[in-house]
């Protein structure tokens, strides 16, 4: 269990939240984690399906944002493994992956993605910006896809960081991009920066943003995510924070915009 605590931010009006969005704003467990385990599955003959633990152990590792060379990283060790080396092209990869997680129709209406839930909410943001804290979104994800949830979301042309606009995560860039922007459409400098993420890769890059531009106060949010399972909980707490978390919370809707943050105790 960990225990409740109060957590004084000071976050109105001098502060900026971004926002990683697989496993914070939608639930990827059935998506991008299914299409993960199925490419796997597929280039690995059918014989080894990584279970939703071995997928966290890997990003554990803090360098496996992108899944589509998690997925590769995971083919390549299983037959190392077998002491064989077999060579797939990382394109191959991708276009597996893809057709599962897009689909094959124009409007990804078969493909995973189109039955992502939705975590986040449109009164979310909209009290955000009524509180007058600026945010926007850095993701891994693609530009198309992460663009796909947050129409879902009624968010129109928001600050968004994807994966063709910036190095991957932990390089700070895409997180002090998004801050730029955000600072520009409300012309005015942020002092706070919070980042929202649920890897070990989303909080090594707030650890790496303190080094690289420490003229922001950081705060790093670790949300867990929806596919870890209640035994774990506090296990994925921890390794969130041993990572650089300042604050480990259940779901992103606890984050509000008060000056008194209360977070949520974890079973």
């Amino acid at each position: 269990m960990i225990e409740t605590s109060k957590v004084d931010l000071n976050l109105l009006n001098t502060s900026i939240f971004v926002f990683d969005i697989d496993g914070v704003i939608r639930d990827v467990s059935g998506s991008y984690r299914r299409a993960l385990a199925d490419t796997v599955e597929y280039f690995t003959n059918a014989d080894y399906r990584p279970t939703p633990e071995e997928i966290d152990e890997l990003k554990a590792e803090g360098i496996w944002n992108n899944d589509w060379e998690a997925s590769q990283e995971l083919i390549k060790r299983y037959f190392q493994g077998l002491g064989k080396e077999v060579a797939i092209s990382y394109e191959t990869i991708v276009e597996f992956f893809q057709g599962r997680y897009r689909g094959r129709n124009s409007d990804w209406s078969d493909g995973y993605i189109a039955t992502e839930p939705l975590i986040a909410t449109t009164e979310y943001f909209r009290d955000l910006t009524i509180a007058g804290i600026g945010w926007g979104f850095f993701s891994g994800a693609t530009r198309a896809s992460a663009s796909y949830v947050l129409r879902r979301l009624e968010i129109d042309a928001p600050v968004l960081i994807a994966m063709e606009d910036a190095a991957g995560k932990p390089d700070p860039t895409g997180l002090l991009l998004a801050v730029k922007q955000i600072e520009l459409r409300q012309d005015k400098s942020a002092a706070i920066v919070v980042y929202i993420g649920d890897t070990v890769a989303d909080m090594l890059t707030v650890v790496k943003a303190k080094i690289y531009d420490p003229s922001y106060q950081y705060f790093a949010v670790g949300v867990i995510p929806p596919h870890v399972s209640q035994n774990l909980r506090d296990r994925y707490a921890a390794l969130l924070r041993e990572n650089g978390a300042d604050l480990v919370l259940n779901n992103v809707l606890e984050l509000t915009p008060q000056f008194n943050l209360l977070q949520s105790s974890i079973s």
